[in-house]
């Protein structure tokens, strides 16, 4: 008799570990070699701020191969990531305006010194997936639709010291992809 109930406290204890073991793998993810943050972030239906915020990170550049991440708790209970279905501007959908060259460079809402919010008031922590370009309202207005090469459709939606002319700032989820643009000319067509 004393056998079959330390049996069974020992079947109990050892179900009752696997379960919460499984819970909290479930709720880890481990970055992969060449695996970006907003790719995780995606991955998983969350924010690139909501994953540094959970795992305290203040640099995204510490999140490296190896770096376990804790996931949200809405993600313990997933069994696979679901993929995002979001509809596609086209350029065809719009008039174009006028059409310009302009020098490009990129920013994050991530740098040093930075708030995350732009001058229209979007909070692009919260938006990380939005396309949106830092202008001189005095050139393209903001608010205004703008497709530009190599980026896509956007919205003119911030403004920046350096920001004068025919200058634009693309806005990028991560310091990696902001590097790999660089600063570069290219033509843009503002929308109607």
């Amino acid at each position: 008799m004393f056998q079959n109930k330390l049996l069974f406290s020992f079947a109990f204890f050892m179900v009752t570990t696997l379960f919460f073991a499984s819970a909290a793998i479930a709720a880890t993810h481990t970055v992969k070699r060449g695996e970006e943050l907003d790719e995780i972030a995606d991955l998983y239906d969350t924010s690139v701020y909501t994953l540094l915020e959970l795992n305290e990170v203040d640099d995204i550049d510490k999140v490296t191969e190896g770096f376990v991440l804790k996931l949200p708790d809405h993600i313990k209970n997933k069994k696979a990531p679901v993929e995002k279905k979001e509809k596609k501007e086209t350029i065809d959908e719009f008039e174009v305006v006028k059409t310009l060259t302009v020098e490009a460079s990129a920013f994050t809402a991530y740098c040093k010194g930075c708030s995350g919010k732009t001058a229209s008031g979007i909070d692009l922590k919260k938006n990380p997936d939005i396309k949106l370009i830092a202008v001189d309202p005095k050139i393209i207005p903001l608010g205004t639709k703008v497709w530009v090469e190599g980026y896509g459709i956007a919205v003119a939606g911030d403004t920046g010291g350096s920001i004068k002319g025919n200058r634009i700032d693309v806005f990028v989820k991560t310091k990696k992809i902001a590097l790999n643009w660089g600063r570069k000319n290219v033509e843009i067509k503002v929308l109607k």
